[in-house]
């Protein structure tokens, strides 16, 4: 890269950074229902891709229905696609699948899979285990409808961001565990996999980079309502922790993407390397001078670098998996 073309990326950086951290309001100060409002009242215009159709459906729920949005691709191609399960972002309480539309479309029109969206249950009103729930039978109904859907079901992955990526890792333990439906890989886009406020992403980068110390760990607490991970036989701690499994062994492959400028990067960069130790390949985008949050927004340069880097190693990560030809 050159020194001209480095620092019109570093203004880029500059000027989003500051759009995100004078736009975003202070939802640690707010109730998790008022935050969400805002939140939603803010959101952008969704761009509207007109080369995926979407339909929303209702699914059943461990605890009632769960709203759905099924994208599929409107290209020529003949047989079954890849299944994707996607789980969106905002901390386990903020967004929905409308505030994800946008992206759910791009991933349906840039890999060719039939793209499920998960409206599940949010926290404070509905605080752990309830979204890993809901995530896990979403993904049972994928593979159930898979013949309905065109999908084959030896072609399901999962993939989300910011706490959507913790929920998506968390259905792959569950799927292991519970010896349920097989996943062919995990997408993991700046994941929040463990509460761990102490560390050096924390330090570095817990102010001032649009996602904040405060607003997570606000996050973390309505979630679980606290900050410290359950410890007892009732609820394994790695269903709210993926980090905290004391295997992670027979786990599908994964793609992890993280951000150097982002608190949640020291978590992410150490489940890539407990995944690696548990012998489960894992394809690692670090994103040194990148935040929270770059790789949705549409706009942005930089994001869009990453996206299609991203549609890359998911086709690789499907031929891979499925012995349909070489990554």
């Amino acid at each position: 890269m050159t020194t001209e073309v480095h620092d019109a990326v570093a203004g880029e950086v500059q000027t989003m950074l500051a759009i995100l951290d004078g736009g975003f309001p202070a939802v640690h100060e707010m109730s998790g229902p008022e935050a969400r409002a805002l939140v939603a009242a803010r959101a952008q215009p969704v761009d509207k891709l007109d080369d995926a159709d979407a339909d929303d459906r209702e699914i059943a729920g461990p605890d009632g229905p769960i709203r759905i949005r099924v994208y599929r691709p409107r290209d020529a191609q003949e047989g079954p696609r890849p299944g994707v399960v996607f789980l969106h972002g905002g901390g386990f309480v903020l967004c929905s699948i409308e505030s994800h539309d946008g992206f759910c479309r791009r991933v349906a029109r840039n890999t060719g899979a039939v793209v499920v969206s998960v409206d599940y249950r949010l926290a404070p009103e509905h605080p752990a285990p309830a979204a890993a729930e809901d995530a896990y039978a979403a993904l049972g109904w994928l593979v159930d409808h898979a013949d309905e859907l065109g999908v084959d079901p030896s072609w399901i992955l999962t993939a989300a961001d910011s706490a959507g990526g913790n929920l998506a890792a968390v259905i792959c333990l569950m799927a292991r565990d519970r010896s349920g439906p097989a996943v062919a890989g995990q997408v993991l886009v700046y994941p929040a996999i463990e509460p761990d406020f102490e560390s050096k992403g924390y330090r570095d980068f817990g102010a001032g980079h649009f996602n904040t110390r405060e607003a997570m760990e606000w996050y973390w607490k309505l979630y679980l309502g606290d900050v410290d991970v359950p410890a007892d036989a009732t609820y394994p701690a790695e269903y709210v922790a993926p980090l905290r499994a004391a295997d992670l062994a027979g786990l599908p492959p994964a793609i992890v993407v993280t951000a150097g400028r982002d608190p949640l990067h020291s978590e992410g960069r150490l489940y890539v390397a407990a995944l690696r130790d548990a012998a489960v390949p894992v394809r690692h985008r670090h994103y040194p001078e990148l935040f929270h949050g770059f790789v949705t927004i549409g706009t942005f340069g930089p994001g869009a670098a990453a996206r299609d880097l991203l549609w890359s190693d998911i086709a690789a990560l499907l031929e891979r998996t499925t012995n349909r030809g070489s990554a």
